[in-house]
């Protein structure tokens, strides 16, 4: 899943796996910001790389920002939202 192309070079990236409650939860909120803010977003399911799954395995949903780890377990909407702000105005 995929956002738009815009948002100045912004890219939230969810890192879960199929049947992970706490995973959709995170989709919701990342889908809101994304969508609100204009930036683009992907989904990445870490059961398909294995370096994904050694590193994140225990901390799923882990939410990234440019590549950036920014959260784990749980997606604070508001955090999200100032990061990204936070960001544009250093651009």
């Amino acid at each position: 899943m995929s956002g738009r192309e815009t948002g100045a070079g912004i890219t939230i990236t969810l890192l879960g796996k199929p049947g992970c409650h706490l995973c959709d939860d995170a989709r919701e909120v990342i889908e809101r910001v994304a969508r609100d803010l204009d930036v683009t977003w992907e989904e990445r399911d870490i059961t398909q790389s294995r370096e994904d799954s050694e590193q994140y395995w225990e901390q799923i949903p882990v939410t990234l920002i440019n590549g950036v780890q920014h959260d784990f377990w749980r997606v604070d909407e508001n955090r999200l939202r100032a990061a990204i702000a936070k960001l544009r105005e250093a651009a």
